[in-house]
């Protein structure tokens, strides 16, 4: 008696269902040619934007101390800072800290990204390479590529010294409060954040949907 009189599947038709279920996992585990083009393109175009604009408002309002240029009086307008920390100046000083952190990060996110293959979810190739973006705009500054010096002294410089520190540049009033200056790289990875955090929820409600039925 044959396969086909048992009712069983021919040898043929076992091989090229399991060769069809291989290719399927193959495609699933690899990451589209596209994902690395739209983190790349959108890291890139971000960190250019966020050092182009520091360094307009800078040659335009000069180091720290100068004038406000208001796009609408008392509530947004430009002012050049500097920051020796990291986000709402937290850390002063830590320069070195905050630096060498921004590095790990940076492998952390390529690691997740194209080892780990996080980089199959849309959500997330965006939102890293906002990260991505960010990070490298404020690593740029925080290094000294801007070759800046302080023309100003306190505790942690005095006048004259080479800077390291992330250059803001963006003044929002709450009120007669002015929120701490930031800059677009601070922006990115702000916006990254807030799509991190809504893919974690999105994945949290399909497990628990999932879990119900």
């Amino acid at each position: 008696m044959t396969a086909k009189e048992d009712g069983l599947p021919k040898k043929d038709q076992i091989e090229p269902a399991q060769e069809r279920a291989e290719t399927r996992t193959e495609q699933r585990d690899t990451i589209a040619w596209n994902r690395y083009f739209v983190f790349f393109s959108i890291t890139v175009i971000g960190c250019l934007a966020d050092l182009g604009t520091k360094s307009w408002i800078f040659r335009e309002l000069g180091m720290p101390g100068g004038r406000t240029w208001w796009i609408w009086d008392r509530v947004v307008g430009f002012q050049t800072s500097l920051n020796e920390g990291a986000l709402f100046g937290v850390g002063q000083g830590q320069v070195s800290w905050f630096a060498g952190m921004s590095v790990l990060a940076l492998v952390a996110v390529l690691f997740w990204l194209f080892f780990l293959k996080a980089a199959r979810a849309w959500i997330l190739t965006i939102a890293l390479s906002l990260v991505s973006a960010g990070i490298l705009g404020n690593l740029y500054d925080r290094i000294g590529l801007p070759g800046l010096e302080w023309n100003y002294a306190n505790s942690l410089h005095v006048i004259g010294e080479p800077v390291f520190a992330v250059r803001d540049w963006i003044l929002v009033m709450i009120g007669n409060w002015p929120w701490p200056t930031f800059n677009l790289a601070d922006s990115f990875l702000v916006c990254g954040a807030i799509l991190l955090a809504w893919q974690a929820w999105r994945a949290d409600q399909t497990g628990e949907k999932n879990s119900n039925q």
